[in-house]
């Protein structure tokens, strides 16, 4: 009988290690804008036996500051979003793993900012000055054509920004601003601050309560948002509009390049199936698919754009040059300076 059961506990043995195992858990973290289609996600858990998990954590700071203060026991296997502004910050913080990504081999150059490879980039936008063309028309006002024209009296409370201390677009506008008039740019944005600039917290409520061209009633015409915007306007206008209603002003220097990443968080459970995901991500597929969900420019060279990003979104050809080393020695002290004139 002890026989028996013996040969029955080792049958049993042997069935559940040859038994399929169930899917792992892959846990994403990210900024509370990503998106991606349902399907392309079911694809990569298809192909790797896993569960992805996506843990939004609010904008790009608060979701850095989470992952600092977790480092140690971290949050999530991946993290993405943290953009240029903020990726010298995470490099100082050595919360990556570094990860040479194969798939990098159709990313031009000038997108991979850390050669360490801890943070590989996935897709750029370019914050600009989007404008209600119909206000314009309407009021036969000429459009700004430079920083300067915005402090002239005919803008006057024209213009709503983000705070760059609380906002990643506003941040990404003050850099702009500080590249081109160096260390004057205070000096500019006091004369703003005297030409009825408004600021407010996020971009959500730039965009949706003061930007005249979203809600029809806001008293801005003018708002600091992405030069992408105008195709989403049409993109998710009931009735597809024989034009975009807003356009950007991407004139040389007034527009800030913001460039997202993606980084295997250290200490996490997972790193197999980590750097396949950030292989994903940088993939044709996934990067094909980004732009109509996050309305971002993939970096994947080989990737085709949707028709209403080549129609409607725009490009800088020549935005604001200014190095995420420079940003990362000066970055609190400007904000604190700015804070300090636009009280």
């Amino acid at each position: 009988m002890k026989k028996l059961n013996l040969l029955l506990s080792s049958f049993l043995f042997v069935l559940a290690a040859c038994a399929p195992k169930g899917p792992a858990t892959l846990t994403v973290m990210t900024h509370d804008s990503f998106a991606i289609s349902e399907d392309v996600v079911t694809a990569f858990e298809q192909e790797n036996n896993v569960d992805v998990v996506f843990l939004a954590s609010g904008d790009t700071g608060t979701m850095l500051n989470k992952a600092i203060l977790a480092k140690d026991a971290p949050l999530a296997d991946v993290m993405f979003g943290v953009d240029n502004t903020f990726l010298s910050r995470a490099l100082e913080a050595d919360i990556f793993d570094a990860y040479q990504s194969p798939a990098l081999s159709d990313v031009p150059a000038e997108f991979v900012l850390d050669s360490s490879y801890r943070a590989l980039p996935v897709d750029y936008g370019d914050v600009c000055i989007n404008y209600d063309k119909k206000y314009f028309e309407e009021n036969d006002l000429a459009m700004p054509a430079s920083f300067e024209d915005l402090a002239k009296p005919e803008y006057n409370g024209l213009l709503v920004v983000q705070n760059p201390a609380t906002s990643s677009p506003g941040l990404a506008f003050m850099l702009a601003t500080r590249a081109y008039f160096g260390d004057g740019f205070l000096d500019y944005w006091q004369s703003l601050k005297e030409n009825g600039v408004v600021v407010v917290d996020g971009w959500e409520t730039a965009y949706y309560t003061n930007f005249s061209a979203s809600s029809g009633q806001g008293p801005q015409p003018m708002v600091v948002s992405y030069a992408s915007s105008p195709a989403a306007e049409v993109f998710f206008a009931s009735e597809p509009p024989a034009d975009a209603p807003t356009a950007s002003i991407v004139a040389s220097g007034m527009c800030f390049r913001q460039i997202e990443f993606v980084g295997i968080l250290k200490n996490g459970q997972n790193r197999d199936l980590a750097e396949k995901f950030v292989d994903f991500m940088l993939s044709k597929q996934f990067q094909e698919d980004m732009p109509l969900n996050m309305f971002v420019y993939p970096v994947n060279q080989s990737a085709q754009l949707p028709e209403v990003f080549t129609q409607y979104a725009q490009v800088a050809e020549q935005p604001a040059n200014i190095s995420y080393d420079d940003i990362a020695s000066n970055r609190d002290a400007w904000i604190e300076s700015w804070n300090e004139v636009m009280k």
